[in-house]
């Protein structure tokens, strides 16, 4: 997420959510986001400072009760890699999620949204940037997740079919850079595809789609924008995600699949319930292997740090033990 979508989501019929009101038998997270089963996804958390914010990622782990496992951030194609935000990672003992975006950052939100159009990444005019973070990627060697140009199903960038960018060029520029990457052996760097659930103005994800041997982990970024805008309605973790993820297990059946950005307002219902029921409805969810709460104050305080219930909701939940959340 970077900026207000202006979306307008359709009026659904209420939907239940099947897997809130069940308990799950997991007790324990999954080894990492690659590894499907029945083991609960790991809880991840996106902050605006990234992981060199130490103070906003001892506040979730406060909140939570527990140290993120996931830890997701986001770099324009300016950006050297980062290394040094990697190490602090590492040092948490947690995956990192590298959101790489092709354009180029001015600051205060702004954004030189062509700086780097997809056909150029696909035709290898930005190569040189690309063989730089392979070999440095490489070179550190722990797992890193890249995930980039995400969302290309939503209206909001320009690597977007309503942006500007065909999927046939989406596709060329992604499988572009898979490829030097495996140039280059950095076996280490594992790919995430994610898409944002679909609302008005959505393009079809399946043209979209890299391809089962360019995607390691499917993403699936989705909110809860309660009534905090004037074209939003509460929505349960099933009707948030249940589609979309019914459609990316059809389009890429046994891949991965992590929830990398999500989050829910405080307007129009209880947040802190929601929480709970959320962490129940990716429990119960066999391919689901992490989901990423974004603690940002943006378009709404999607903060779960917002209030004491949400932070009690979060930590009672994630303990996940049998018979007393």
């Amino acid at each position: 997420m970077r900026a207000l979508r202006f979306l307008l989501i359709p009026v659904m019929a209420v939907t239940l959510c099947t897997a809130c009101g069940q308990r799950s038998d997991c007790v324990v997270e999954k080894a990492s986001m690659t590894v499907v089963g029945e083991a609960c996804p790991r809880f991840g958390v996106s902050t605006p400072g990234g992981p060199d914010a130490g103070a906003e990622h001892a506040a979730v782990t406060a909140a939570a009760g527990q140290a993120p496992a996931v830890e997701l951030w986001f770099v324009d194609f300016t950006a050297p890699p980062p290394i040094g935000a990697l190490e602090a990672v590492r040092a948490r003992g947690a995956e990192p999620i590298i959101t790489w975006e092709p354009w180029r950052a001015l600051g205060d939100g702004d954004y030189d949204r062509f700086a780097y159009p997809m056909d150029e990444i696909a035709a290898g005019v930005h190569d040189d940037y690309l063989y730089r973070w392979a070999d440095e990627l490489r070179t550190w060697g722990g797992t890193v997740y890249l995930r980039f140009a995400h969302e290309p199903n939503g209206d909001w960038y320009p690597w977007s079919p309503a942006g500007g960018t065909g999927p046939e060029t989406y596709v060329a520029a992604w499988q572009h850079i898979h490829d030097l990457f495996a140039l280059k052996q950095a076996r280490n760097v594992k790919w995430i595809w994610t898409v944002n659930v679909p609302h008005e103005g959505s393009s079809p994800i399946g043209p979209l789609y890299p391809g089962d041997d360019y995607v390691d982990v499917v993403g699936v970024d989705g909110y809860n924008w309660g009534t905090s805008q004037p074209w939003s309605r509460w929505q349960s973790p099933e009707e948030v995600f249940g589609p979309t993820l019914e459609e990316v297990e059809d389009l890429a059946p046994g891949r991965p699949v992590a929830i990398t950005e999500v989050a829910s307002a405080t307007e129009g219902g209880s947040k802190s319930e929601w929480v709970r029921d959320l962490v129940n409805y990716v429990d119960n969810h066999r391919d689901v292997t992490a989901f990423v709460w974004f603690d940002h104050l943006k378009e709404a305080d999607w903060r779960v740090t917002d209030s004491a219930e949400s932070a009690t909701a979060l930590a009672t939940a994630l303990r996940r033990e049998r018979g007393t959340r």
